[in-house]
C-alpha cells in the first residue's frame, strides 16, 4: 500500500482530486460537487484535541499505523464495534457478510467487554456514543446483554445499526432492546418506493421498514435515524420524499442521515461517475425536491459547533468531546417544528453570528476575563437567536451542558445530515487524520472509519476469524414470507 501525492483542484465550479501512481498511472475523481460550498465548509474547520493515549506508534506513516497513532488529530466521538459479520440478507452492494467473506468474525462477549473498556480509557475524554454494527447485529441473541454492558461501562448513547428485520418481526424484541438501554436505532432506509430496495438489497423491503418503524414506536422508541445509501441512478430522486416521510413520522424519527455511496472494487470511470454523489449534490437535490424548504445555505459542516462546545467547557470547567472532523466529511442542518410547520433552524438563528460570538467569548475566557466572556456570549446569543428559540432550545444546552439537555434539543427537532465516507478513488489522508468515527477491535486498536473499510478490515477480521460452520451459517431471511404476513395483518 502506497501513499501518493495528490492535487485537489477546481474545474468548472467543482472540486476534483487527482493522483498519480508510478505503476497504475493517473486518475481523477470528483471530490466535492460545488467549489463555493467547498470553500464555505473549509471556513468552519476546527482543530481537535488529540488523544493523550494513542494506541500505536508512528512507524510507516498514515494510514498504515492506524490504531490510533499520534498523527491522528481528532478524538473518538462515535465508536463502532462490529459484533458479527453474519447477516440475514445478501445485499448486492455488500461484500462484507460472512457468506461472501468465507469466515466468521464475531468477537466473544468477553472480547467486546475488553473493547468497551479500551474505548472508555480514551483521554482526555472517552467517547460518549457507541454503535453496535455488523453484519447484522440483531442476529446475535446476546445483543441486549451487550447493550446493557455498554451502558453499565459509561456509554450514555448506544445505538444499533440494523436492516430492521428483527424489529419488524416483533414488538417484544423492540421492547427488549429498549429495556436493555438502546438509545437509537440506526435504520437502513433506501427510499419510499420498492425500486431502490430491489436494486440495492435484492428485495422490496419497504413494508418491512415501515413495520419496523411501527413496532419501534409501540415499544416506546423516540429516536430512529433513517439511513439512505445514495447511489446515482438508483435513489437520488427520492431525497425529498424521504425527508417528507421523516417529517410525517417525526414522533419517532429524529434524523435522516444520507450516506453517498462509497464505491469499492473495480469499476470503470463512466460507471463510477454515474454512481457518484457528493455532499453538495445532495444539498442541491434537497433544495430542489423540498421546493426550497431546505436551502443549500441551511447546511453546515460537522465541526461548526466546536466553538460552542468549548464555550460550555469554559463555563462548566470541564472537558467535552469536540466534533472536530474534517469539514468536508459531513454537513447537517435541523428542522424545527412549530405546531404543524417545519422550518430550518436558520429561520430562528444566525449560525455564523452565533459561532463568531462563541469564538470571541472563548478568547476572553482564555485570557482570564471570565465575567466579560460570559456577558459577551449572552449578548451574542441574544443578538443572533430569536428569544423564544433561545429559551426553548439553546439556553438549556448552554446552561446544563449535559447529555439530557442535548437529547431534549434533538427530540424537539429533525436533523438532516450527510456523511460521505471515502473509498479508494477519493481517499484523502488529511480527511482520515481528522476522522471522529472510529472502529474498535479485539486487538486493542481504534481505527478511523474510512481506513478500516478501505484498507484494514480484511486483515483485522482474519486475525480473529473462525471457520464458518453450520452453527453460524445464518441463512438468507425469508423476506417474502414476512412481507406477506405484514400485508395480511394490514388488510
Amino acid at each position: 500500500m502506497k501513499v501518493l501525492p495528490a492535487e485537489i483542484f477546481e474545474d468548472n465550479a467543482k472540486v476534483y482530486i487527482r493522483k498519480t501512481c508510478p505503476e497504475h498511472g493517473e486518475w481523477t475523481d470528483l471530490y466535492w460537487g460545488d467549489y463555493n460550498q467547498y470553500l464555505r465548509a473549509e471556513s468552519f474547520a476546527a482543530d481537535g484535541k488529540r488523544l493523550e493515549n494513542p494506541r500505536t506508534q508512528t512507524v510507516k506513516g498514515c494510514p498504515n499505523d492506524c490504531g490510533i497513532c499520534p498523527e491522528h488529530k481528532s478524538p473518538t466521538v462515535l465508536a463502532i464495534i462490529d459484533v458479527t459479520n453474519r447477516c440475514n440478507l445478501r445485499c448486492p452492494i455488500c461484500f462484507a457478510h460472512a457468506g461472501a467473506a468465507g469466515y466468521l468474525y464475531e468477537p466473544t462477549k468477553d472480547e467486546i467487554k475488553g473493547i468497551l473498556e479500551n474505548l472508555r480509557a480514551n483521554k482526555p475524554v472517552p467517547p460518549p456514543g457507541l454503535q453496535f454494527s455488523g453484519g447484522e447485529p440483531t442476529v446475535r441473541e446476546d445483543l441486549p446483554e451487550l447493550v446493557k454492558m455498554a451502558k453499565d461501562l459509561g456509554f450514555r448513547h448506544v445505538e444499533v445499526n440494523s436492516n430492521g428485520i428483527r424489529m419488524a418481526e416483533s414488538v417484544e424484541y423492540c421492547k427488549t432492546l429498549k429495556q436493555a438501554g438502546v438509545s437509537t436505532v440506526y435504520l437502513q432506509f433506501d427510499g419510499v418506493t420498492p425500486e431502490p430496495y430491489k436494486v440495492a438489497r435484492g428485495f422490496d423491503l419497504l413494508p418491512i421498514k415501515k413495520r419496523a418503524l411501527e413496532n419501534l414506536r409501540k415499544a416506546g422508541f423516540h429516536s430512529v435515524v433513517l439511513v439512505p445509501v445514495l447511489v446515482g441512478g438508483v435513489n437520488e430522486d427520492q431525497v425529498g420524499d424521504i425527508i417528507r416521510f421523516a417529517i410525517e413520522n417525526r414522533d419517532v424519527v429524529r434524523c435522516v442521515n444520507f450516506q453517498p455511496v462509497a464505491i469499492t472494487g473495480r469499476i470503470n470511470t463512466k460507471e463510477r461517475e454515474k454512481m457518484r454523489i457528493t455532499i453538495p449534490d445532495l444539498m442541491r437535490l434537497v433544495e430542489e425536491q423540498t421546493d426550497g424548504l431546505v436551502k443549500q445555505g441551511d447546511w453546515f459542516p460537522t465541526p461548526t459547533p466546536v466553538p460552542l462546545t468549548r464555550f460550555i467547557g469554559h463555563i462548566k470547567d470541564r472537558e467535552y468531546i469536540d466534533f472536530s472532523t474534517h469539514p468536508h466529511c459531513g454537513m447537517a442542518t435541523y428542522l424545527i417544528a412549530e405546531g404543524d410547520k417545519m422550518e430550518p433552524i436558520t429561520k430562528y438563528l444566525n449560525v455564523e453570528g452565533l459561532i463568531d460570538s462563541a469564538k470571541a467569548a472563548n478568547s476572553k475566557f482564555e485570557s482570564g476575563k471570565k465575567t466579560s466572556a460570559k456577558a459577551s456570549a449572552v449578548a451574542g446569543a441574544m443578538k443572533n437567536v430569536k428569544l423564544g428559540t433561545f429559551r426553548k432550545y439553546l439556553l438549556p444546552v448552554l446552561t446544563n451542558g449535559n447529555y439530557e439537555s442535548l437529547s431534549k434539543f434533538h427530540h424537539n427537532t429533525l436533523m438532516l445530515g450527510s456523511m460521505h465516507f471515502m473509498d479508494p478513488y477519493n481517499f484523502d489522508v488529511q480527511r482520515v487524520q481528522r476522522c471522529v468515527v472510529h472502529y474498535a477491535t479485539p486487538d486493542g486498536k481504534i481505527v478511523p472509519f474510512c481506513t478500516m473499510n478501505a484498507l484494514h478490515r480484511a486483515a483485522t477480521e482474519k486475525k480473529f476469524a473462525r471457520p464458518l460452520d453450520s452453527r453460524f451459517n445464518t441463512p438468507l431471511y425469508d423476506v417474502e414470507a414476512l412481507t406477506k404476513k405484514i400485508e395480511s395483518e394490514s388488510v
